[in-house]
């Protein structure tokens, strides 16, 4: 199986709880004990609703609850999925008059696919909605908000950890394209990452190279750095490290909160933060099926377990030294 539902496999193992794998290549498994059976996909349970599950895949319902709940959101407009060019035009040059720069995102969807960051133009605009809207979906035009990446991970509405995410970037070395820099970074991270992470090569990883002043087949001078991507997922090349001993108890009071109001106990909160205060921050938005690996060595396994079979926790024994899988 894949390292996120891997490691949740394990830690059930390690306290005698019976596994029986549905679909290895899904991450699928079933965990029982007691005489309790508990059906998972990864960290996503059958102890989350359906409803918590639907608000929390959809871009615009997760922004909508948190916003009526007094929650800082960047302004947001759907886009349907029917729109034709000079609409999303025209609702792109009302929207970027007031922002400056928008993020276009589908209204569905996860590891940063889909996703067109810090545009600036109506026919930019028009660009992304296409890239966006690959699968049919409607589209999502929202505020572009500078800030830190930061993932908070939220068990049973307590906090747990969080990682702080950089988008994909190479440093050129005087001889080698920018092109054959990302295929050598490519190459190591799907070691790394047991072909988890890759950085597309793609118009969108173009764009920004080109905001560089760069293109694909260009030579960049040794120690440039070279950005890649405006998103921080790991899924797409971004870099993450643990940040969960600097996060401050009022901004993971708000992910804790912000995990109550959607009602749903195993959650990533996605932020943008100027420090990790949490005097100022925009919750982005929630994942449903955070990949808890990225946080190790804390412990987010042993919590996902402790939250499913709290009668097993007496099993479980102070373990030092675990090294983390990233």
């Amino acid at each position: 199986m894949n390292i996120y539902a891997q490691i949740l496999v394990d830690e059930a193992e390690r306290r005698g709880i019976r596994v029986e794998v549905i679909d290895d290549e899904r991450g699928m498994f079933v965990l029982e004990h007691g005489g309790k059976s508990i059906r998972c996909h990864e960290s996503l349970t059958d102890r989350t609703s359906a409803v918590a599950m639907t608000i929390c895949e959809n871009k615009s319902l997760t922004h909508r609850l948190l916003k009526q709940a007094g929650f800082s959101v960047p302004e947001q407009v759907v886009l349907n999925k029917a729109a034709d060019p000079a609409e999303i035009c025209s609702t792109a040059r009302i929207c970027l008059k007031k922002w400056g720069s928008a993020v276009v995102k589908p209204l569905r969807g996860e590891q940063g696919k889909g996703i067109t960051v810090d545009v600036t133009t109506p026919e930019e605009v028009e660009r992304a909605y296409r890239f966006a809207a690959g699968d049919g979906d409607e589209v999502v035009l929202e505020q572009y908000v500078e800030g830190r990446d930061l993932r908070i991970v939220v068990i049973d509405h307590g906090f747990v950890a969080a990682i702080e995410r950089t988008p994909a970037r190479v440093t050129g070395d005087g001889r080698h394209t920018v092109l054959q820099l990302v295929e050598a970074a490519n190459r190591k991270l799907l070691e790394q990452s047991g072909g988890e992470a890759r950085i597309p090569i793609d118009d969108e990883t173009r764009r920004v190279i080109k905001q560089s002043g760069l293109d694909w087949d260009e030579i960049p001078p040794a120690g440039k750095t070279v950005p890649l991507r405006k998103t921080a997922n790991f899924h797409t090349g971004g870099t993450i490290r643990d940040v969960t001993d600097q996060v401050s108890p009022k901004l993971r009071g708000i992910a804790e909160e912000a995990s109550r109001i959607l009602d749903i106990p195993v959650v990533g909160i996605d932020f943008l933060v100027s420090d990790f205060s949490g005097k100022e921050y925009t919750i982005i938005e929630a994942n449903e099926r955070p990949g808890l690996a990225n946080h190790e060595p804390q412990p987010t396994a042993e919590r996902f377990v402790d939250f499913l079979f709290p009668e097993t926790k007496e099993r479980v024994k102070e373990r030092t030294g675990k090294q983390g899988r990233m």
